[in-house]
């Protein structure tokens, strides 16, 4: 079985060969690189399934690696967990909107990392693509593709927002708690909430992109999360 290639992009060099050693026995073939411009070139030149991206780097930070890395077509479909040990929703939702499909906050076990990394090369390897529709009204959800639709206007989701969406409507009228979503879209509980919180944010705006009211996806404090229907 080929070893998938994972480029970490950290310049804390114990912190980068910490991951480096944990995912090389989880079975990764691991790159580690320490600035921006050499991710860069990394990634351009070996394809990397996956980078872990550190948003504070020397020459150019993670900002503008994952910008330039989403605007090349060569390397656009590469998933991007953002590490970050800023404390502002602000930088996640930034990263999140420049393509990142994941990001985790510094201090983060070694395990929640390796549980984000699954997930999401689960989903990029599936080969389904069936075209399976979940329907909410007008609002039709492509859950294979990660394409969401109303009336004659569609828009792309990233893979962690279509199966948060696809949860949640498959429950609905129920309330999903958020340690729930957790485990059905990410595969474990280990995950702070806020994570979550900042992909529904995401969610919600790009429903409204699309004309639909974005409290369509119902905040219920101290439970979870609900589609109203």
């Amino acid at each position: 079985m080929r070893e998938e290639k994972i480029l970490v992009v950290e310049d804390e060099k114990s912190i980068a060969s910490l991951i480096k050693q944990y995912l090389t026995m989880k079975g990764y073939d691991v790159i580690v690189a320490e600035d921006g411009d050499k991710a860069l070139s990394i990634c351009y030149e070996a394809l990397p399934q996956l980078v872990i991206l550190d948003l504070m780097l020397p020459t150019m930070d993670g900002w503008e690696v994952c910008r330039r890395l989403k605007k090349d077509p060569a390397t656009a479909d590469i998933p991007i967990i953002m590490l970050t040990a800023r404390r502002d929703e602000r930088d996640v939702i930034e990263g999140l909107e420049l393509g990142a499909d994941d990001y985790i906050k510094k201090p983060f076990s070694l395990s929640e990392l390796h549980a984000r990394i699954k997930s999401i090369l689960r989903r990029r390897s599936s080969t389904s693509r069936s075209g399976e529709l979940i329907k909410v009204g007008e609002m039709e959800l492509n859950a294979d593709t990660g394409e969401l639709t109303y009336e004659d206007k569609s828009i792309s989701l990233t893979p962690i927002e279509t199966e948060i969406l696809k949860v949640l409507i498959e429950n609905a009228p129920k309330v999903v708690s958020r340690e729930q979503l957790l485990v059905k879209v990410w595969g474990t509980s280990l995950g702070e909430t806020r994570t979550l919180d900042a992909h529904i944010c995401r969610l919600r705006a790009k429903i409204k992109e699309l004309g639909i009211n974005p409290s369509l996806i119902v905040t219920i404090r101290h439970r979870g999360y609900r589609i109203a229907v």
